[in-house]
């Protein structure tokens, strides 16, 4: 499957397509079942080519399970974790202190509650690569692109293009799993979905470049804008100055 608009921003990486499945895809990449890992870090490799699949026990981390669809049920203590620790609460994922990413356990646990938690009924979501996906025989969830300022730009502007409103693009605080799977795949049971930025995780930041953000969308929106491109800012002056940039820099 190709995306004309990968092709048109110039896209450093693959758009990564998330597949929900009862099939295990061969010689997929996996963390070791009860080893922790990052998702970013494994979307990342999807990007750059390779296939990468989760289960219920291969998912990496706690954040890692909620934000895939695979664990629909924060731990006890969680919000501790996200704020100013508790005394006598074991780390989580083995990471020693707390993340201070919200200033009080009850802001956390008031995050925590606002997360649409789902399990989702199929056994592995996948990651790969947008051009190896067959759309005869499966189609995606959600897709993924990873972008620069410039291609963000676009990106944002194409989603709002052929909509009314501003806000047909949200950038949520979540965990980088979270909005480039379950926020996007949450946007799609709505009257009028939305794409989300993301990869703002402080934590998922050192997997990838540091250059790039997340941009995530159902799979309707992604064929909406694929759609919305012929007419489009994207052959116009304006534009044209900013990919010859794009360009450059390749």
């Amino acid at each position: 499957m190709q995306s004309e608009i990968a092709q048109r921003l110039k896209l450093k990486y693959s758009p990564v397509a998330i597949l929900f499945t009862n099939e295990k895809p061969q010689s997929a990449l996996e963390f070791t079942e009860g080893r922790w890992g990052c998702v970013a870090a494994m979307l990342t490799a999807a990007a750059k080519g390779r296939r990468v699949v989760f289960s219920r026990t291969t998912f990496g981390c706690e954040g890692g399970g909620i934000g895939l669809g695979l664990k629909n049920q924060f731990s006890e203590g969680f919000e501790y974790f996200l704020s100013t620790g508790k005394e006598g609460l074991p780390p989580v994922d083995g990471i020693p202190e707390p993340e201070a990413f919200k200033k009080t356990p009850e802001l956390a646990k008031d995050w925590m509650g606002s997360v649409p938690l789902v399990s989702i009924p199929e056994q592995y979501v996948v990651f790969t690569p947008l051009t190896e996906v067959d759309a005869a025989k499966e189609e995606p969830k959600v897709v993924v692109f990873y972008a620069n300022p410039d291609q963000l730009t676009a990106l944002v502007v194409l989603a709002n293009y052929g909509r009314p409103g501003y806000d047909n693009v949200v950038a949520p605080f979540a965990a980088g799993c979270m909005s480039a799977c379950l926020l996007a795949w949450n946007e799609a049971s709505k009257e009028r979905p939305r794409a989300v930025i993301g990869m703002l995780d402080i934590s998922a930041r050192p997997h990838i470049d540091a250059d790039l953000l997340s941009f995530s969308m159902p799979y309707a929106m992604l064929r909406e804008m694929e759609d919305n491109i012929p007419g489009s800012f994207l052959d116009k002056h304006e534009w044209n100055k900013v990919a010859e940039r794009i360009q450059r820099k390749g």
